[in-house]
């Protein structure tokens, strides 16, 4: 008898519950204490959400460039498949980041700043993003969903690049905190950000081939 293979999206939800619990018991700071800990999840989230959209344009660049190189003509289709999942995985988390942040901004400033630059710019793309991969799923054309996600994550990072720090000041408050207890800790939630981002991508993988 065959085993039954587990389904990516019950990984997803797996990995999740994980982050919730690990999240909980986060290290505490100084300034904020315990209500730091939304800060790291909110700050994983987006930053997966970021690795999410570079990854599915590096496939659909990949997978553009099969097209023209008989070499890699076999990858083509994988390569597209995937930069959209990703591509799709990145709003996800993109989307899921915008409560995350209004949370940490009520906890640990007792207001919602919605003026805030990096919080509108961050609004603005996540309403555009989840149009164009709606219109995307619509055209159902792999290589103009894999060149929109291209142009997504570079008109999204240069226009960031410009944008105002009032509640994100840089460089990173947690990498430059000099506490490695935060910053390991940070970074374990980062992984298993990315591990439920990979899991999402390969869910989404699994409808579009239906």
């Amino acid at each position: 008898m065959s085993k039954q293979k587990i389904s990516p999206l019950a990984l997803l939800l797996s990995v999740i519950v994980v982050i919730i619990i690990v999240t909980f018991f986060g290290p505490e700071e100084k300034a904020l204490g315990s209500n730091v800990r939304i800060v790291y999840l909110h700050g994983a989230w987006v930053l997966t959400a970021e690795i999410a959209f570079v990854a599915a344009a590096l496939a659909g660049a990949a997978g553009i460039l099969a097209s023209f190189v008989k070499q890699l003509a076999s990858y083509r289709s994988g390569l597209l498949s995937w930069s959209e999942a990703l591509g799709r995985t990145g709003i996800l988390f993109w989307v899921t980041y915008l409560p995350l942040s209004l949370w940490a901004m009520q906890s640990n400033w007792n207001g919602l700043f919605l003026a805030e630059p990096r919080f509108r710019l961050a609004l603005t793309f996540a309403v555009v993003g989840v149009l164009m991969q709606a219109g995307l799923w619509m055209l159902d054309n792999k290589v103009w969903t894999a060149a929109a996600n291209i142009a997504y994550i570079v008109v999204l990072r240069v226009i960031f690049a410009s944008a105002a720090n009032i509640m994100h000041p840089p460089p990173s408050p947690i990498f430059n905190s000099g506490n490695y207890q935060i910053i390991a800790f940070f970074v374990g939630l980062n992984l298993l950000s990315w591990l439920a981002a990979y899991f999402a991508a390969r869910w989404l993988l699994s409808l579009s081939s239906r």
